[in-house]
């Protein structure tokens, strides 16, 4: 932060609008289960249109199915001759199962100077930082240098069908004028030997949900059987869970390689991008997965009794690939599982790369290094996804940029869909004002 900025005390801390909104809004147990199976966005949603009504703002609530509702808003910036700027979050979050967590996951807790619950990471903390730092320039009466499109999507953990895809395709007056956007996963920081550096979010990897499915006879468990279907579902499941897929570096993460083994100290031509992506720490639970393809089981489905063989068995696997290989993957997977098993399309997005350059980039580092001046901003791609896929069918570029600085000691990437998911109270509050900042100057 600024020399200006003092730090602020536990209870100051505590008491802070933003780390109370991020608690307010990890309250609402809005779990998406998938597949349109969700737990309602509305009264979420509800929350954050009449914060931003309290700014004066005339928030929109769109529901795309009952329940299922995303709030979007324009704030008029001061100089209408800019191209407006979308900041957007999601209101929905991931299961989470209270017998593994050490708190209630939708209680809001704050223990040990961090606030914990589903979606303190993923990614109410954003929401609860785009909210006040928005808050704090209108109640002081001042405008962000250009229009800013605030959107607080329902259902991105099912890649946004019923949130960002349905209003992008209904509603995409609401973005007139945006060339850009900003969201989650990216302006975190993380400790290289001894030095911090942020990771700026400038490529998506491609989406490919699947859902495998074998057939064969069903009979008695006692019988002998050559036709089982949880057997060939078995067999392709683990083929698939156990392929490595080949390193290929991109135009951003040969940029990030790069950075990262000068920080290192590290020769890229000797080291390989593995070893200096593990060498990150905990950084490389994102790191390592941008480098490569990679094919997760993730829910296996058969049968109804012990003693009863079932004529079916499924699978879902989550598939990232590279921006741009989808269909190549897909063809390795056909000829992985073979001809036993069935392969369905659940679900299929595009990969996104963007240059690490251009004036919002400016402005963000250039923001970051006032709030952290020694601290150094890299490019990466994020191994998952985010709602910027669905807005870039309207041409508007997204980049990961919700800043946080970070302990050193702080597992940041287990945190997304982990257990006991937090975030540090000084983070947010840091966020908060590295977004302010940038609202008001870009």
């Amino acid at each position: 932060m600024p020399a200006s900025s003092e730090p602020l005390s536990t209870a100051q801390l505590e008491s802070d609008e933003t780390v109370r909104v991020a608690r307010d809004l990890i309250r609402f147990d809005t779990t998406n289960y998938g597949e349109g199976k969700a737990k309602p966005e509305t009264e979420a949603a509800e929350y954050v249109a009449a914060y931003l009504r309290d700014l004066g703002l005339e928030p929109e609530l769109i529901d795309s199915e009952p329940g299922r509702t995303s709030v979007v808003a324009r704030v008029t910036g001061s100089d209408a001759a800019k191209p407006a700027l979308v900041v957007h979050g999601h209101l929905d979050v991931v299961p989470a199962d209270p017998r593994n967590w050490s708190v209630d996951p939708f209680a809001g807790e704050i223990r040990d100077g961090m606030l914990w619950g589903r979606g303190a990471v993923d990614m109410k903390n954003m929401d609860a930082m785009i909210l006040t730092a928005v808050g704090d320039l209108l109640r002081g009466g001042r405008r962000p240098e250009r229009d800013l499109v605030l959107a607080f999507f329902a259902d991105e953990e099912n890649g946004g069908v019923y949130g960002s895809q349905h209003i992008v395709k209904t509603r995409q007056e609401l973005f007139d004028g945006a060339t850009e956007a900003i969201s989650e996963v990216g302006g975190y920081s993380i400790t290289l030997g001894g030095k911090r550096a942020y990771l700026m979010q400038t490529a998506e990897k491609s989406l490919v949900w699947i859902r495998l499915r074998a057939r064969g006879v069903a009979a008695h468990g006692s019988r002998v059987i050559e036709d089982n279907a949880v057997t060939k579902l078995a067999v392709a499941v683990a083929a698939i869970g156990r392929t490595e897929w080949p390193i290929r570096l991109t135009e951003t993460t040969s940029a990030l390689i790069g950075e990262l083994a000068g920080i290192l100290g590290v020769d890229p031509e000797t080291t390989g991008p593995d070893e200096i992506a593990i060498a990150t720490g905990t950084a490389s639970g994102f790191i390592r997965a941008s480098l490569r393809t990679t094919s997760n089981p993730t829910l296996l489905d058969a049968g109804y009794k012990h003693n009863v063989i079932p004529d079916e068995a499924t699978a879902l696997v989550d598939i990232r690939t590279l921006p741009g290989e989808e269909d190549d993957v897909l063809d390795t997977v056909r000829s992985i599982v073979g001809e036993d098993v069935e392969i369905e399309i659940v679900q299929q997005d595009i990969g996104l790369e963007t240059p690490f350059a251009g004036p919002l980039i400016d402005a963000a580092v250039a923001t970051l290094r006032e709030h952290d001046p020694e601290a150094s901003v890299l490019p990466y791609m994020l191994s998952g996804g985010t709602d910027n896929k669905a807005l870039s069918r309207l041409g508007i570029t997204g980049y990961g940029f919700a800043p946080l600085r970070l302990p050193e000691d702080v597992d940041f990437p287990a945190m997304f869909h982990g257990v006991d998911e937090r975030v540090p109270l000084e983070s947010l509050v840091f966020g908060r004002r590295v977004l302010e900042d940038l609202f008001t100057t870009y």
